[in-house]
């Protein structure tokens, strides 16, 4: 049983299974652990914008995201109330200049699927209990969640080592040594996730309405096979409030309630729709940079939302994530010596980690910062109010704000910016 690797990468989602992809296309051994079995669902929007589209050329998939993947998404909408403001989204150069969604129980498992086949061990369901070590020995403690084979029961444990260990385990989903007080003392501006899936609703294909409304905001859009995904993030003092207005209602259920009331445009897409599965949440979020920690030795990378998260109003959470772990894995194949051990492998993760701080902060903190002050005039209603007498007379300003946030943007002219 190999339980020596080049990399450790804890968590196989986008950020995750893309690291594990372009390391293993390099010749690199590679670990790749979740603790979920795919496919599975996520509170998580869908939208994949075009400037991604070459990545997953890039790592193998595009041909299979082009077959499974919803409609072109040519149009944003502004829903407030009862206004609906709507504009062209911008188109991306090249071959493919319009974004898709794909639900992540698709994706997440085609890209699993396509790291599987380039030789990445995968350790599913396996929890990482904790990473300890520094660079050039990182050791990582798996326990099962389940029934993995490789670890007996749930008392068992196996330690993996390797010498660059990678962090894709998302913002609130720290490892279980880490989870003390995350959730502890929730405050009424704080905001949850929900999101739902529906068959047979009246949104128009290839639009991806933004959703605003007081104490929280949102969006939809169509997917793989007519899916189409309805997702927020409401303030804990909003949902409680929308609770007491529906008693009898779960969580879930009275999100979607004060959705319809609220937002003439998600009931009017909702009509005659039939939800699939339960409302998903999760919470509260804290959109931000991870702060790193101090001290000498650099720490275990990170990436995706791990490495910070955009509040999700833009629908960037995905590209953050896909264009994060190519990022960090064109720095690491060119300092080979970050796969030895000792000194020279301390100095070459120490130089890693400085590059791809600094390149990570212009490649994402603009986006972030626009994400979180449109997300502030979403929520408040005199703001929002203010804003749409301009955005009548000017509904350009939602391409011209699409644009802003990165959707045509391609990691690979950024990079070439970066490094001139």
């Amino acid at each position: 049983m190999q339980l020596q690797y080049d990399a450790i990468v804890v968590g196989a989602g986008p950020a995750g299974s893309t690291a594990a992809i372009r390391l293993a296309q390099a010749d690199w051994s590679v670990a790749l652990i979740e603790r979920e079995v795919f496919p599975r669902r996520k509170v998580c929007g869908e939208c994949i914008a075009a400037s991604n589209l070459p990545l997953l050329e890039a790592l193998g998939v595009g041909d299979a995201f082009a077959a499974l993947a919803g409609p072109e998404l040519r149009r944003v909408a502004l829903l407030w109330d009862r206004e609906s403001i709507s504009a062209p989204l911008p188109a991306a150069p090249g071959a493919q200049p319009w974004g898709r969604a794909l639900g992540r129980p698709r994706l997440d498992t085609l890209l699993l699927a396509r790291a599987r086949a380039l030789g990445v061990t995968v350790w599913q369901p396996c929890t990482a209990h904790a990473v300890s070590g520094s660079p050039g020995a990182y050791h990582c403690e798996l326990r099962n969640t389940r029934a993995d084979a490789r670890v007996r029961s749930a008392h068992d444990t196996i330690t993996l080592s390797a010498p660059v260990a990678i962090a894709a385990n998302g913002s609130w989903e720290r490892l279980p040594a880490e989870r003390a007080g995350l959730h502890a003392g929730a405050r009424g501006h704080e905001l949850l996730a929900f999101k739902a899936n529906f068959m047979g609703s009246a949104l128009s294909p290839g639009l991806l309405p933004v959703l605003a409304f007081t104490g929280g905001y949102g969006g939809m859009v169509i997917a793989d096979e007519g899916m189409m995904t309805l997702a927020c993030c409401i303030q804990l003092a909003t949902l409680q409030r929308a609770r007491r207005a529906n008693p009898g209602l779960r969580a879930g259920e009275a999100v979607q309630a004060h959705l319809q009331e609220h937002c003439q445009g998600v009931a009017e897409a909702l009509r005659g729709a039939r939800r699939t599965g339960e409302w998903l949440a999760v919470g509260p979020i804290r959109p931000g940079v991870t702060p790193a920690p101090g001290g000498a030795i650099p720490p275990p990378f990170r990436i995706g939302n791990a490495a910070g998260e955009a509040h999700p109003l833009v629908g960037e959470g995905i590209s953050m994530a896909l264009q994060s772990a190519w990022l960090l894995c064109a720095l690491l194949l060119g300092h080979p010596q970050v796969r030895g051990c000792g000194r020279a492998a301390l100095e070459a993760q120490r130089i890693v980690h400085a590059r791809y701080a600094a390149q990570w902060r212009r490649q994402f903190l603009g986006r972030m910062r626009l994400a979180a002050a449109l997300a502030q005039l979403a929520m408040h209603p005199r703001a929002a109010r203010g804003c749409l007498p301009l955005l009548r007379r000017a509904p350009g300003l939602l391409t011209q704000g699409a644009r802003w946030s990165g959707k045509i943007r391609s990691m690979r002219a950024s990079q070439r910016e970066t490094t001139s």
